[in-house]
C-alpha cells in the first residue's frame, strides 16, 4: 500500500515541472481543469460503466489508502479519521479533463446522491459531435435517459443541444453539443470549448 502522502507529494512535485507564469489574481502556475473527482458505492463497476458504455480510457488504478491511529485522513482529504479510500481509479473521456472514481468506506457516510437542485449537486458533461445519434447509443445500452436531446434556441446558449442520463448508481450526467458554436461566441473574450481537435 502506498501511503497517501507520498503520492500527493510525488504527483505535486510532477506538476511543478514547467508552469506558464501566472497571471493577475490568479492562482499561480493555473493551467486548467485537471480532473473531477467522484464517490462510487463500487469503483470497478463504475470504471467498467465509464470505459465499456460510454467510451472513456482507463489511465489507472491505485490505493488502498488509510491511518488506522491518527489524523493524516482528516488532514488531507476532510474525510473522517478513520475513512478508508478502497481504491482510486482515473479515466480519460475523449479530449476532456479527467475523471477520478474513489471508492470509500467511513464511520460516517451518506449513501444519497444529492440532486441537481441540492447544494453540492452536481453532474458531469460529455461533448458528443452527434446528439441524437449519442442519445440513441445511450438507450440502446439501457441507460436511463431523461427527456431530450432538447435544443437551445435563444439566447447566449443557443446553437447547444443537451441530454441528461444517469449512471446506474444513479449520479447525473449530461450530453451537450454544439457543433456550430454557440451564440455568446460572436463577441466572447473566454470560449468555454473548441470542437476543433488538439494538435498532436
Amino acid at each position: 500500500m502506498i501511503p497517501l502522502r507520498v503520492l500527493l507529494a510525488s504527483a505535486a512535485l510532477s506538476l511543478g515541472a514547467s508552469i506558464l507564469p501566472a497571471s493577475a489574481d490568479s492562482i499561480p502556475g493555473l493551467r486548467g481543469h485537471d480532473h473531477t473527482g467522484i464517490t462510487v458505492p463500487d469503483v470497478k463497476a463504475a470504471t467498467a460503466f465509464f470505459t465499456d458504455v460510454l467510451g472513456c480510457s482507463h489511465a489507472m488504478s491505485f490505493g488502498p489508502f488509510m491511518d488506522d491511529k491518527g489524523t493524516f485522513m482528516q488532514d488531507v482529504v476532510n474525510v473522517n479519521p478513520r475513512a478508508v479510500i478502497d481504491e482510486i481509479s482515473m479515466v480519460r473521456c475523449g479530449y476532456g479533463s479527467n475523471i477520478e472514481l474513489f471508492q470509500y468506506q467511513s464511520p460516517d457516510q451518506a449513501k444519497t446522491l444529492p440532486k441537481n437542485s441540492d447544494i453540492g449537486g452536481h453532474h458531469i458533461a460529455l461533448y458528443v459531435d452527434d446528439i441524437t445519434k449519442a442519445a440513441e447509443y445511450l438507450r440502446s445500452k439501457n441507460v436511463k435517459t431523461m427527456q431530450g436531446p432538447i435544443p437551445v434556441n435563444e439566447g447566449p446558449a443557443a446553437g447547444q443541444s443537451i441530454l441528461y442520463f444517469l449512471t446506474p448508481w444513479g449520479m447525473q450526467m449530461e450530453l451537450i453539443s454544439y457543433p456550430k458554436g454557440m451564440a455568446y461566441e460572436k463577441s466572447a473574450k473566454t470560449v468555454l470549448w473548441s470542437t476543433t481537435e488538439p494538435t498532436k
